[in-house]
């Protein structure tokens, strides 16, 4: 391997932030998505509409629910890909709709499709060791999401739900490492698949505080959606979408990297 080659992996320079920056990512996003509001519900709506299916899913597989449900939220960073690219444009000055979010999609470059495969299958992986974990520990067949709730939460099931939240947790913990700011990242610059992935594991690694404050909005803000039946991704979506482009713009500082559409 070429000197260049190796220098063309190495990450991006990041920037350290302050504890509150999620605050403000937070009110930037709410922002752009009252600037573009039908682009943010028709990815919120794509969003909810996939958790019904997986809701459907899990009444008629029970032993795939608990595994489905945090497989589908792996997929989040890439699903709102479109409106990474409508804070770019509102960023330059430029209007932006569904229009420039549905080109964002159509010209996506290889190595943003590599991320959706990748995250794809993390999470199919994910089904299917959760699957098998209640396959092999349950005394009895889970036939959905409140059995398994009964099981784990009140009758003897403490320690396996111990064993599938800590792996659950570790799995998601590497899945916000390498996506926290990687979309946004291939979207808006010429960089490759491995650098982009190593930047965003450093601006998490250099920012320990800020970034387990904006995983735990991520997370609180989806768990709340799901509680309300899925209709509160109509707006958690856009607004952490938007929001996690803005998060980019303060971690990274991809002056070096040429765009990739000027």
């Amino acid at each position: 391997m070429n000197a260049r080659s190796v220098a063309d992996d190495a990450p991006l320079p990041v920037r350290a932030i302050g504890a509150a920056r999620p605050s403000a990512w937070l009110r930037a996003g709410w922002r752009d998505f009252a600037r573009s509001p039908l682009a943010g519900l028709v990815h919120g709506a794509f969003v909810a509409i996939g958790g019904w299916v997986v809701v459907l899913v899990s009444l008629r597989h029970g032993w795939v629910a608990p595994g489905a449900f945090s497989g589908f939220v792996i997929l989040g960073p890439i699903l709102v890909t479109g409106l990474y690219e409508i804070s770019r444009l509102h960023a330059r000055g430029q209007a932006a709709g569904l229009r420039d979010a549905v080109a964002a999609w159509r010209r996506g470059t290889a190595p943003l499709v590599w991320l959706g495969l990748l995250l794809a299958a993390l999470g199919t992986l994910w089904v299917l060791v959760s699957a098998l974990l209640f396959k092999l520990f349950a005394p009895a067949p889970l036939r959905g999401p409140l059995e398994f709730l009964r099981y784990a939460l009140v009758e003897q099931g403490e320690t396996l739900f111990a064993l599938w939240a800590v792996l659950g947790g570790m799995g998601v913990a590497v899945v916000f490492a390498v996506t926290a700011v990687s979309p946004p990242l291939l979207l808006g610059r010429r960089v490759g698949f491995r650098q982009a992935l190593l930047t965003s594991v450093r601006a998490v690694g250099e920012n320990p505080g800020p970034m387990t404050l904006w995983a735990l909005v991520i997370l609180v803000a989806t768990s709340a959606s799901i509680a309300t039946g899925m209709l509160g991704f109509l707006i958690t979506v856009p607004v952490l979408g938007h929001a996690s482009w803005h998060a980019y713009r303060d971690l990274v500082d991809a002056e070096s990297a040429p765009l990739r559409n000027p």
